[in-house]
């Protein structure tokens, strides 16, 4: 896991193939002004935008998701996003199946911690 400014982004181009693009993107458009949704970039990289005003904590713990395959790189455009954290190999209480078609499990285990993401940071989580 990684969390840094959106002002050092561009330091960690050379960690993914695919991360010249994804930053690329960052850097080229207006963040503010996007709209709610999933947007495909380049051949397997896709923007989500969405709107979460103010995540809490319990609000954390109620998605708690892992991948199998894709890198997320999670922004914060504006305001505060609390986030919880436990590494994959320490969760042992699945929530449901493994969805292969949107790459996610869901985990009911409680993050060891949680930190917050506010105005122009970001987070990346590798699978």
């Amino acid at each position: 896991m990684i969390l840094d400014s959106l002002s050092n982004i561009n330091q960690y181009a050379s960690l993914h193939p695919l991360f010249v693009k994804a930053i690329e993107y960052i850097n080229n458009t207006d963040l503010h002004a996007a709209e709610v949704g999933k947007y495909d970039i380049a051949e397997g990289l896709k923007a989500i935008y969405s709107d979460k005003k103010g995540v809490t904590a319990e609000e954390s713990n109620a998605k708690f998701e892992c991948h199998d395959k894709n890198i997320d790189i999670q922004i914060c455009i504006r305001g505060k996003e609390t986030i919880g954290y436990k590494p994959r190999s320490t969760c042992k209480q699945l929530k449901g199946e493994y969805n292969a078609e949107k790459d996610v499990s869901y985990y009911a285990d409680a993050p060891d911690t949680y930190f917050q993401l506010t105005d122009n940071q970001f987070t990346i989580f590798y699978p």
